[in-house]
């Protein structure tokens, strides 16, 4: 199996592909972007993007890729994830410190303890960064333990994010619906269309009555106009048990707009 993914090695992406298929072939893409064209062009099987971290929320690359491709979600994976701080120089040397902006932002208090004068850039990626950290001793990066051996750089400080418990979730990106496993999850996209005094109270009570539990239900803008917005659901089913489809169809009543982005196994 090939699959596309955010490189270069040594990203958190990379562990992702290796908890889906460990012998899987991987090709690395320069941004998310070129991951989702990948699989809508065909030249990779199947592509892995995160989709939110439970310290800094949703990916918004990814979730807009949903809503305007023609693209399934056919699996997800959770990953933990460990920052470090990685160098060729010491902890006195560093001036700059380089990863990708949700890295960054998972790393805010221990940036400001321990580097207040020190500038911050952003990269495409947290491997991105640590590769551009190898010929600078005046550099760091915050990356993974494994972009240390790759890129030969020292670890300075180990499980630097602000909380400990910290994970992203990935999604598997293909073109199939995968059959129904009696353990799966559903995700939906609905545009509620004119505003009104109830309307969400509507939309969620199609879910309460059949007895389907939300695991996500987040608001995004629509791009449409101020105030006007998008509701992404994950809930518990497959879009082919007939709870789930029984209440897909009473949203069709209500929505202006519905989309089913995948059924997939849960994790």
């Amino acid at each position: 199996m090939l699959i596309g993914l955010l490189g270069p090695e040594g990203t958190y992406s990379q562990k992702a592909a290796n908890q889906l298929d460990i012998n899987a072939q991987l090709e690395y893409f320069d941004d998310l972007e070129d991951v989702v064209e990948s699989v809508i062009e065909g030249g990779v099987d199947c592509g892995i993007v995160p989709i939110e971290n439970s310290l800094e929320g949703s990916v918004g690359i990814t979730l807009d890729a949903l809503k305007e491709h023609d693209i399934n979600i056919t699996g997800e994976i959770i990953v933990s994830v460990g920052h470090c701080l990685l160098s060729k120089g010491c902890m006195d040397d560093v001036k700059v410190i380089l990863s990708h902006p949700q890295a960054l932002a998972q790393c805010r208090r221990f940036i400001r303890k321990h580097f207040k004068n020190a500038r911050t850039q952003t990269t495409g990626s947290t491997s991105h960064a640590a590769k551009l950290t190898c010929e600078f001793p005046e550099m760091a990066a915050i990356a993974s333990r494994e972009s240390a051996q790759h890129y030969g750089l020292d670890i300075l400080a180990d499980n630097i994010q602000d909380h400990k418990e910290n994970y992203t979730r990935f999604v598997v990106l293909g073109k199939q619906i995968p059959a129904p496993t009696g353990h799966d999850k559903t995700s939906i996209i609905v545009h509620l269309g004119h505003d009104r005094p109830g309307g969400l109270f509507d939309l969620l009570g199609e879910f309460a009555i059949r007895n389907i539990n939300l695991t996500k239900i987040e608001s995004r803008p629509s791009k449409l106009g101020l105030g006007d917005y998008l509701f992404y659901i994950d809930m518990e089913g497959h879009q082919s048990d007939l709870p789930v489809k029984d209440a897909l169809e009473g949203i069709e009543k209500l929505a202006d707009q519905i989309k089913v982005i995948g059924s997939y196994p849960k994790r």
